[in-house]
């Protein structure tokens, strides 16, 4: 039964993840770090997040299965099929619904962004049934190869990703900033008081933490 809801968990974790990411390119008010890096890598070639997602992710997904292949799992193939896909079909909905939106709408947008990414990662990490090729990076990069502490090595891969996308004409902006500052102690809350709960019931959430 927990098999089952680590799974539903996982596919629908990044399903949302996806959404939101639509959410934060119609609010066009700063996105993710990964995301302004394949937005950037997408604009070179004159293409879509959508499409260059799967290729971006898949190139790393390759390079991460062949350094700490452990790192791979039903959750990794999720994201790499999923989320690309979802963020795509998000934001052309969007664009249909509301093509030229107001200034609080756009704030409204990235803010349900932002929580929706925080709902969904909390869901898929406490899934645990493997993880997204970006943040493999700095989990190898601080668990094999010892170079810092992991949340240095995720703020240096961050900031690499954010280099490239405004190199690249991304928006850098308001939401980037507040991801990058507020995400962590936001999933938190949403593991602790959402995802633990769900996945182990109360009492067994409670053990977990």
């Amino acid at each position: 039964m927990q098999k089952k809801k680590r799974i539903v968990m996982a596919l629908f974790g990044v399903i949302v993840t996806g959404f939101c990411i639509g959410f934060f390119q119609k609010a066009n008010l700063g996105a993710d770090p990964f995301t302004c890096f394949v937005t950037g890598i997408a604009n070179i070639f004159h293409s879509t997040y959508s499409t260059f997602y799967p290729i971006v992710t898949g190139a790393l997904l390759v390079a991460v299965f062949f350094i700490e292949r452990h790192y791979i799992g039903i959750a990794t193939l999720f994201n790499l099929f999923g989320t690309g896909a979802a963020a795509g079909f998000m934001y052309r909905l969007l664009d249909v619904w509301f093509p030229e939106p107001s200034m609080p709408l756009r704030i409204f947008m990235m803010l349900f962004g932002i929580l929706g990414t925080c709902f969904s990662a909390s869901l898929y990490f406490t899934a645990d049934l493997g993880v997204s090729a970006y943040d493999a990076v700095s989990l190898i990069a601080a668990n094999k190869y010892k170079l810092t502490a992991f949340r240095i090595c995720r703020i240096i891969s961050d900031l690499l990703c954010v280099t490239v996308g405004f190199l690249c004409h991304v928006t850098i902006g308001v939401g980037t900033v507040v991801t990058a500052l507020f995400m962590g102690p936001v999933v938190q809350w949403f593991n602790t008081h959402v995802s633990e709960p769900f996945l182990y019931g109360r009492d067994g959430a409670k053990k977990q933490s």
